[in-house]
């Protein structure tokens, strides 16, 4: 008698079990679910590229400058009642236009025009938080993101920017190829460096912009660093560096998702953790860090 009750139990909860994971694996029947993973491909994918860039041209405070800047944009937006993605990406052009052609002109080294634009841009999102009357939950969410709440129009938009991005790429890798190794031999030879140099940079601002509701404005630039840290570590080639950094930067994003689904975790925080743990695993097994302990 106990054998059949203890037979049938168990048969009771594996229905359970097996209920609850049918519930769980028909979200991806809604389209909130779609737009998260679409957006995960396209926001993770395309900050890691772009990551490349920021890394090996040595700016990597890049990525935080920027970071404020969509948020400060983001928080005037809804300071004055305007659309907060627009504002954002003003405050980006803003941003990338002091660090570039400013910073150039007025003979500037980049690093401290980034530091002075993220200083400016920090002071501004705590002083739109500060003007804001009444709850702030529509400002803080542009601080922690939340993936689950993007539209069908931010992934076309995001889509959009991330065709960009690889076009980009793709029609002037050998270009691109050339500035990063050196700006001024880059310059000599006859290739506009300072165009595709500025190009790099309105198109990091923009893409961390339309990234703001799936990260957040205090995290998105660890979804720029940390990617192509990783790849870094695993390859030699520019082009393997790319393929990695954008495959590093995907699969943080869609595994964090995940994560952050089973456990009722924030999402942009989870995608963080596991990008993190992705350039820790490939600092471990890095080849780089195998010959410098030989030599």
């Amino acid at each position: 008698m106990h054998k059949g009750k203890l037979f049938s139990e168990t048969c009771l909860n594996k229905k359970k079990k097996f209920g609850e994971n049918y519930l769980k694996m028909q979200i991806l029947n809604y389209e909130f679910m779609q737009n998260a993973i679409i957006a995960c491909i396209l926001g993770g994918g395309s900050c890691a590229m772009i990551g490349v860039f920021v890394l090996l041209m040595k700016i990597p405070f890049i990525g935080v400058t920027m970071s404020h800047a969509a948020f400060a944009g983001a928080i005037f937006g809804v300071l004055f009642h305007l659309n907060p993605l627009i504002t954002a990406t003003l405050f980006c052009f803003i941003a990338a236009t002091f660090i570039g052609p400013v910073s150039d002109k007025a003979d500037f080294d980049p690093e401290l025009a980034i530091g002075i634009i993220f200083s400016l841009m920090l002071g501004f999102a705590f002083l739109g938080m500060g003007l804001i009357e009444g709850p702030k939950s529509e400002a803080l969410k542009w601080i922690w993101g939340n993936i689950l709440m993007i539209s069908r129009r931010d992934v076309l938009l995001m889509a959009s920017v991330a065709f960009i991005a690889f076009l980009l790429l793709l029609l002037f890798f050998k270009e691109v190829q050339a500035i990063l190794f050196n700006r001024i031999i880059a310059a000599s030879v006859g290739i506009p460096e300072r165009t595709i140099y500025y190009v790099l940079l309105f198109l990091s601002g923009l893409i961390v912009t339309l990234n703001l509701n799936t990260i957040g404005g205090l995290l998105i630039f660890s979804l720029i660093i940390n990617p192509p840290s990783a790849a870094y570590q695993l390859t030699y080639s520019l082009k393997n560096m790319f393929l990695l950094s954008t495959l590093f930067g995907i699969f943080s994003s869609l595994f964090g998702l995940v994560i952050s689904y089973l456990f009722n975790a924030p999402s942009g925080a989870v995608i963080i953790i596991v990008s993190s743990a992705t350039f820790g695993l490939a600092l471990l097994f890095s080849p780089k860090r195998k010959t410098k302990k030989i030599t």
